[in-house]
């Protein structure tokens, strides 16, 4: 059985694990995940022990009131109740505000991601499947896509957030450390689909700007 879980649990871990939160949003979508997990726990432990109850009373008769009514949906109800009320209170959390915090630009096409963002001089500079950040600052990602539905997503960072032709989503991320952060395309959008990968950067606001001259479109360079 351990040599069967093992393998499992080592693949929990890497650039595109939630479980591995490196900022904010992606703590509270760990945290959720780890409520629900114990949630959903409770309600098996639940539904199991009621039915060892059963087989173990040879189908004796009891209040349906207090069993089913009770236990089988009113517990369970709670902790369903209890669990949305608390995903609908961490995503509150999440929405991106109309405060002053960096913005940046994300286009989605087959099969490649542009970003437009501040480049070391401060012009508007465009690259080709790398995104630049100030690490410890919050900052909004505009996204939309040029053919087909894409989906944005940095796992350590944060959830995922469509990015649709014709229509701006708004995500709001921070990577609480300097470093490099993997992001991918988590929307089947076609037979490139596979090749739509990018990488967040992640630097020190108090240090100089990352070279950006490899990751910089030619038609884009200052």
């Amino acid at each position: 059985m351990a040599g069967a879980v093992v393998p499992l649990l080592a693949a929990c871990g890497g650039g595109h694990s939630t479980l591995s939160p490196a900022g904010p949003a992606a703590r509270d979508i760990a945290l959720l995940w780890w409520i629900m997990l114990a949630g959903s726990a409770l309600i098996c432990v639940l539904v199991f022990g009621l039915l060892v109850l059963a087989v173990r009373n040879n189908g004796a008769r009891r209040s349906e009131r207090t069993w089913i009514w009770g236990w089988g949906l009113g517990f369970s109800m709670s902790v369903l109740v209890v669990l949305l009320g608390f995903s609908l209170w961490l995503g509150e959390g999440m929405l991106a505000r109309a405060d002053d915090v960096p913005r940046v630009q994300a286009h989605a096409a087959q099969w490649e991601w542009r970003f437009d963002q501040p480049g070391p001089d401060g012009a508007i500079v465009q690259t080709r499947d790398t995104l630049y950040v100030p690490a410890g600052q919050d900052f909004d990602v505009v996204i939309t896509a040029q053919d087909v539905i894409h989906s944005f997503w940095v796992p350590q960072l944060g959830g995922k957030m469509d990015a649709i032709p014709g229509h701006q989503n708004i995500h709001r991320l921070r990577a609480d450390q300097p470093g490099t952060y993997e992001g991918l395309c988590a929307e089947f959008c076609g037979t490139g689909h596979s090749f739509m990968r990018f990488t967040v950067v992640a630097y020190d606001p108090n240090g100089p700007m990352p070279d950006m001259s490899g990751a910089l479109i030619p038609e884009t360079r200052p």
